[in-house]
């Protein structure tokens, strides 16, 4: 098996790559051989053309059932019919072609991160070439500034470091080495290599390139971004199989009627053709589409206002309350991303520190007490601020740092005790960066006496060994205990030290820090808990929603995290390492048993999302990062930070916070809750109405009586009640101790079995008191246009009759009525629009109908009062059961 870069020794590098001396570089015609062989360096991106998202609109049963009525109008040369049902096909194609190119591509935002220029050494010569020229053997310089343009090893690091959170979750910069390292190093912990589209920090150095284009680490992401499939929400699949079924059985219907007519010679052909097209427009539900997308742009609209989340696809904002699992980054998500001092220890003396993230507000704490601030305290906070190379600065209200997060803890916790702005009577003589290779950071400093004194900050390995060398009863073990209790803690360490130097010392040397130092004390750090996110970590597992937390961090440190947030009762952990060598049955199960995964990689996020998904899990996954890309585009829901996360993450996601508040999302997932019940109410509300409008059609065929509506009736019946009175249900609000049930089984069915039942009970009922008071008016002596007139009527008040009862599982007529205020302007509304279709004369020529007199909507109104007399009893038994 081929070595990974990483595994290879200095001494191997030339040959493996086939270079000639690092600092001669490749020869430009070997480089251009080596170009034409392999392609250029950079990511390829291929994006689906518009008009075949158009297009796929049309795959769809119900569309297809509507496009056949279309053309079976068009041969009967019922022009008028034809126009209004194709109108509707098209509105149908254009809700879903809107929804589907909405969604923005991550690959193009994965392409703009690659480096446009690289500096490398070609023929003996250092010079700048387009980064798209860049072939495996090349010899790239990078310094301060500048973005990798490939993965490169590095052959040679000047106090080297680079900035890779956004592909590994990392928040420190990585010192970079040139050292030859073990197997199977993690991703984080490639010390000795530098990865495209990462940033150059500090230092200077060299590397060979190892990678070009999409073999390089950002390259595989973009690959696994685009091979990624998603999954149809929960919502699409239940109303695709609905739609499909339902539409199988008008169809079969249909053709039954049609053939009983054919042989017992009910109509003529065209005539008996017209109204077997007439039954399946009644009997299609062509409004749960626009109604269902309705819905939900009001969700979309309502957590834009109110949740501070841009929702980008409409289903993604109900796959939310059907959600078993959010999977989510750690740093920036459910931490700040911000270091904070928690703790100062100094000889037996433990403080603690109060506020969190880079703002300057908090106060040491003595016990209970704020600390009195003691000299050497004193001397410790100085050691902090001045041996330290980054700056805290205010930015449109927010506190940032220009440098280490490590560093940024220490100014801050100065400016807790000394105001923003406050000048330290020490003034820099000289500084001793921090090198990876020493693991501390020096600097000289001068009082207005010209007192210098050196402060020293950096690992408690290297300040202990310095401070015993100092004091020979430095208690050495007694600090190490404590180094390692902070630690289990998931706490970073730092120790501090000073020593008086030379009046005429105006350079700092390693040797001045390593003959020995006086100890001031022992920092702990730590990335801290967003506050909010544990209140919305309760919330959602009392809702039964698991949250896993995938880092890039050692176990240790995500475990006590995990542990501080309550993310479970018992924490369990696994690393990327231990995962990789689980089957895939084993990471099934691993992945529902563990709420902690440490040391991730970009792909094994992506298998742990699969894994859950495997395990019919609706999976959420939040993440900011690049590395996150590839599972947020893969889980049902992704969700993407605003503020902090990058392009890529955004654009793979399908939710965005745009205040980086994880608290969002049980907030969130409650609203999807929501809006799942309305549509589900939306649904149960509307297909009764239109098999009952498909029975009176096929009870007029198998009767033969004339039929007493016309296709276009039926449209109107269908869509324009589907886009007022239905209306209504988006406004509904989310019904008691939504956020105490449990999630919806994956694959779980729409309907139970009292719901088939009330659909089948309430078609039957409102088509019999149409049909009823259709022979009625009949015998009368009424005219078919006053007849099929009062029949729409009919249909109409029995929707909205039928429209309290569904709306809310409490009785109708209880303090429930005026729950929603916007109902009754719906309901006002289609009444304006009944009384235009009836007495309005283009209307009446349009859809075939004629002004009725009060004795005819009197029947309609007893008509729809029945419907809710009968379905109210219904309900209250059904009360009375589960009391």
């Amino acid at each position: 098996m081929k070595p990974k870069p990483y595994q290879i020794g200095f001494e191997n590098l030339k040959e493996t790559y086939n270079t000639n001396n690092f600092k001669e570089g490749l020869s430009t015609k070997e480089a251009q051989k080596r170009l034409s062989e392999n392609g250029p360096n950079k990511i390829e991106t291929q994006k689906t053309p518009k008009w075949k998202i158009f297009f796929r609109q049309f795959n769809n049963m119900v569309i297809y059932v509507l496009i056949a009525a279309t053309i079976i109008t068009l041969l009967m040369r019922h022009y008028s019919d034809a126009i209004i049902i194709f109108l509707v096909v098209i509105i149908n194609a254009i809700i879903g072609y809107y929804q589907e190119s909405n969604a923005s591509d991550a690959l193009d935002k994965i392409k703009q991160m690659l480096s446009i220029e690289a500096t490398v050494y070609r023929d003996g010569q250092r010079k700048d070439i387009p980064a798209e020229d860049l072939v495996v053997g090349d010899t790239v310089f990078l310094e301060a500034g500048d973005n990798v343009p490939a993965d490169l090893r590095i052959i040679d690091s000047d106090n080297l470091r680079i900035q890779e959170s956004a592909l590994t979750g990392e928040s420190n910069s990585v010192a970079k080495i040139s050292d030859q390292l073990g197997e199977n190093i993690p991703l984080a912990e490639q010390i000795n290599m530098a990865f495209a589209s990462t940033a150059v920090t500090n230092g200077s150095g060299s590397g060979i390139v190892v990678a070009t284009a999409s073999d390089t680490e950002i390259g595989k992401i973009s690959d696994e971004v685009s091979s990624v499939k998603q999954r149809k929400t929960p919502l699409m699949q239940i109303i695709d199989s609905l739609g499909t079924n339902v539409s199988y059985f008008i169809v079969a219907a249909s053709i039954v009627i049609f053939i009983v007519g054919l042989i017992f010679d009910t109509y003529s052909l065209p005539v008996l053709s017209l109204a077997v097209v007439a039954m399946m427009v009644g009997a299609i539900p062509e409004g749960m589409p626009a109604t269902t997308s309705v819905i939900l742009a009001k969700g979309v609209s309502d957590m834009a206002k109110k949740q501070h989340t841009i929702v980008k696809t409409l289903p993604a904002v109900e796959t939310l309350g059907s959600v078993d699992v959010v999977a989510t980054d750690k740093t920036g998500t459910l931490t700040k991303n911000e270091m904070t001092i928690t703790d100062i220890l100094m000889d037996d003396k433990e403080y603690q520190v109060t506020g969190s993230g880079y703002q300057p507000v908090g106060k040491i704490m003595d016990g209970k007490e704020p600390a009195e601030i003691s000299s050497k305290l004193k001397l410790l906070l100085e050691a902090g601020y001045q041996a330290n190379d980054t700056t805290l600065l205010k930015e449109n209200d927010q506190w940032i740092i220009n440098g280490e997060p490590t560093d940024g803890a220490f100014l801050t916790l100065y400016h807790k005790v000394y105001p923003y702005g406050h000048e330290s009577k020490y003034k820099e003589v000289d500084i001793l960066p921090f090198d990876s290779d020493y693991r501390y950071i020096g600097k000289i400093v001068k009082d207005d006496q010209d007192n210098r004194l050196l402060f020293v900050k950096g690992s408690p390995d290297k300040l202990l060994e310095t401070a015993q060398k100092q004091d020979k009863n430095f208690d050495y073990d007694y600090w190490l205990e404590k180094v390692q209790q902070f630690s289990a803690e998931g706490k970073r360490v730092i120790a501090l030290g000073y020593e008086e130097a030379p009046q005429n010392a105006t350079e700092v040397t390693h040797d001045m820090i390593t003959d020995g130092l006086n100890f001031l004390g022992l920092v702990a750090i730590i990335d801290p808990p967003r506050e909010e996110v544990i209140e919305s970590l309760r919330v959602m597992r009392n809702a039964g929603v698991e949250v896993k937390m995938i880092t890039g961090d050692n176990a240790i440190t995500a475990k006590a995290i995990g542990e501080k947030l309550g993310l479970a009762d018992e924490i369990h952990a696994i690393t990327g390492a231990q995962w990789d060598e689980l089957s895939e049955d084993e990471k099934i199960i691993a992945a529902d048993k563990n709420q902690v995964f440490a040391r991730t990689t970009p792909s094994n996020k992506l298998e742990i999302i699969k894994a859950l998904q495997k395990n019919n899990k609706v999976t959420a996954m939040t993440g900011d990062g690049v590395n996150d890309a590839p599972a947020l585009k893969r889980a049902d829901i992704g969700v993407a930070m605003g503020i902090k996360g990058t392009d890529v993450a955004k654009d793979s996601a399908d939710m965005i916070l745009t205040d980086d508040n994880f608290a969002t999302m049980s907030s969130a997932i409650r609203e999807g809750r929501r809006i799942f019940d309305n549509i589900k109410k939306s649904i149960l509300y509307l297909l009764p109405i239109s098999f009952s409008e498909g029975l009176i059609v096929a009870y007029a065929i198998l009767t033969k009586q004339e039929i007493p509506l016309q296709p276009t009736q039926l449209l109107w019946i269908n869509m324009v009640s589907a886009i007022t009175i239905q209306f209504a249900l988006i406004f509904e609000p989310a019904e008691d101790g939504i956020m105490d049930r449990k999630p919806r089984k994956t694959g779980s069915k729409l309907m139970n079995r009292h719901d088939v039942f009330q659909m089948t009970y309430v078609a039957i009922l409102i088509a019999a008191v149409s049909l009823i008071i259709d022979i009625y008016l009949n015998n009368q002596g009424v005219g078919e246009v006053i007849s099929s007139t009062t029949m729409v009527n009919t249909l109409i008040i029995g929707k909205i009759f039928y429209l309290f009862n569904i709306r809310t599982p409490k009785l109708a007529l209880s303090k429930e009525l005026f729950s929603n205020s916007k109902l009754f302007i719906f309901v006002g509304l289609m009444i304006v629009l009944q009384l235009i279709l009836t007495y309005v004369p283009f209307m009446q020529d349009v859809f075939s109908t004629g002004a009725i007199g009060l004795h005819e909507w009197g029947l309609a109104i007893i008509a729809g009062a029945l419907v809710l007399v009968v379905t109210e009893i219904d309900k209250l038994i059904r009360l009375k059961k589960s009391r």
